[in-house]
């Protein structure tokens, strides 16, 4: 008997979809209203925003809003109405391939649509069944739904672990030996929900000892990490020995799309085998020429970065000073643990939403161990030491509600409510 195929789907939502009545508006898939920015509005209310991914405070500057604007007005939404291979390419799309190929100190660049479709594509494109892929156990989702497509062989390290890395490199090198394939590295320039830097000067180390090319997805580090901002591997001293370079638009750049940047042999490859933008329309000239002054901004602008790092360190610094632990993080991504229960995290953050007027992200089981609660916060050029302020105090606050049990009581009698 063929079951009918959505028997499934109504009868298991999925490990998040089955919180949807409780959480969803409010938790998950939350309206955030107003002009991006540290303060909007939330149900109603006036936030200070922690939530934002745009490091540089570029989606409000006034340059790249008149750049948009203009490139609106000028092309409309839909230019270039096609895939670039066919007829979709023009001289913007190849000119800011130039830039960002230049910025990150590659040979070439191509220009993507989007970042988690194009670190798939990438992925897929370079490899092949003999070919064996070893990456970060701690990986982004984009990276390891690419690895799903690969019909070889992969192995996974320990995360950010040098050891389980070359113990995982070794048995690709004997693999790889037998099928007559090569060896892909995958690991990110900055991990985004910890906030730590990916071990590149390490790996790219390994390179003398182990035949393999490195890709690193670099989304959070491209224009927050290096002296010129062009990202982790800049940052450690080790760019060159990246060999494939990926990042996405959507955290310093304000904006949609994405680039991979390598040798030209490299990228002219992929320019013809990458089938999400061989058969996808090119993007559009409003994203095409507003990342054009994105990037200006950020070869241009170093007072910008200054600012974001300013802001960075007075808010990690804040919490340390308090006793708070914000782990390893080494860079802008601030993650702070506290020890509880999912109850007495939801009671949490909706506290600090509703009488604190702070909204941040909240990390629980099963994507961090059980009893452990992570508030994950970004900070941006935007924010003032005023707001870097006002949420250390609330943090304060909300630690002795958490320690004193003042959550799990008020979760307690939630439970018994319902019941």
């Amino acid at each position: 008997m063929v079951k009918d195929l959505f028997e499934r789907i109504q009868n298991n939502k999925g490990p998040l979809g089955k919180w949807a009545s409780q959480a969803e508006g409010y938790f998950v898939f939350p309206k955030l209203e107003g002009e991006l920015g540290p303060r909007m509005q939330f149900q109603g209310k006036n936030i200070l925003n922690w939530s934002l991914n745009d490091y540089l405070g570029l989606a409000n500057h006034p340059e790249v809003r008149k750049a948009d604007t203009e490139a609106a007005i000028q092309y409309g939404a839909a230019y270039p109405m096609g895939a670039r291979m066919m007829s979709g390419h023009t001289k913007y799309h190849e000119q800011l391939e130039q830039e960002l190929a230049a910025f990150v100190m590659k040979e070439s660049a191509y220009l993507l649509n989007f970042g988690y479709q194009g670190i798939m594509s990438t992925i897929d494109a370079l490899v092949t069944r003999n070919d064996v892929i070893v990456y970060d156990v701690d990986a982004h989702a984009c990276i390891i739904d690419g690895v799903r497509l690969h019909s070889g062989k992969r192995f996974t390290y320990k995360h950010n672990d040098i050891e389980s890395m070359e113990k995982n490199l070794q048995r690709a090198t004997k693999l790889a030996t037998e099928t007559g394939g090569g060896i892909l590295f995958i690991t990110e320039g900055v991990f985004g929900m910890r906030g730590q830097q990916g071990k590149l000067k390490e790996v790219v180390e390994m390179k003398k000892k182990y035949n393999f090319r490195l890709l690193v997805d670099d989304a959070h580090g491209f224009g927050t990490l290096g002296k010129t901002g062009a990202g982790a591997g800049e940052e450690q001293g080790c760019q060159e020995g990246i060999d494939i370079y990926f990042s996405t638009f959507a955290k310093s750049m304000a904006n949609i799309g994405a680039f991979v940047a390598a040798d030209k042999d490299i990228i002219d490859y992929l320019k013809y085998n990458l089938r999400s933008q061989m058969f996808a329309k090119a993007l559009p000239m409003i994203q095409t020429i507003g990342s054009l002054k994105r990037l200006e901004l950020l070869r241009n602008s170093s007072e910008i970065k200054d600012k974001l790092w300013v802001n960075v360190n007075a808010l990690q610094n804040g919490l340390k000073e308090r006793g708070f632990n914000i782990g390893d993080t080494n860079t802008c991504i601030t993650p702070v643990y506290l020890e509880g229960s999912i109850p007495e995290a939801m009671i949490m953050v909706n506290d600090l939403r509703e009488n604190y007027g702070i909204f941040l992200s909240i990390v629980v089981y099963p994507v961090i161990p059980k009893g452990i609660i992570l508030l994950r916060m970004i900070p941006t050029a935007s924010h003032t030491l005023e707001d870097i302020n006002e949420t250390l105090t609330a943090f304060e606050a909300i630690r002795d509600k958490l320690v004193s049990g003042t959550y799990a009581k008020i979760a307690e009698a939630s439970v018994q409510n319902v019941d």
